[in-house]
């Protein structure tokens, strides 16, 4: 199970923040107060996805007023992930990709991708399992 603590991104960290009850939205962060993400939290409900795109944005654009939770990696996490220099160019080479599906290609599949080269999200799976 994943591990967040609220405390200061490094780049290349994974950040997620709650856009309501228990459902998240997540970056990755750039270092000097920036995120690259798949779309904005503040406008998911109100977006087609057609329209959502990898972008990078302000920090506190990413939070809209709410806490930041940063990912804590465990030791077998630390030797699987990425190296910061390859999560950043994953992430940016991506910058303006339109292929976002809630359930398919979110923006948990995307931090995943970047850092482990796994398309996963914790998120979708617990809801189809509903």
């Amino acid at each position: 199970m994943e591990k967040y603590v609220a405390k200061e991104p490094k780049i290349g960290d994974i950040v997620k923040v709650e856009i309501s009850n228990k459902i998240y939205h997540f970056g990755i962060y750039l270092g000097d107060d920036k995120i690259i993400q798949y779309g904005l939290a503040k406008d998911f409900l109100n977006t087609n996805k057609e329209d959502v795109e990898v972008l990078i944005s302000s920090m506190d654009e990413f939070l809209n007023g709410k806490m930041a939770l940063v990912r804590v990696y465990s030791l077998s996490e630390k030797l699987k992930k990425n190296k910061t220099k390859k999560i950043i160019s994953l992430a940016m080479n991506r910058l303006g990709e339109k292929k976002y599906d809630p359930i398919e290609n979110n923006c948990e599949h995307f931090v995943n991708e970047c850092v482990f080269n796994k398309h996963i999200s914790e998120q979708a799976n617990k809801y189809l399992k509903k």
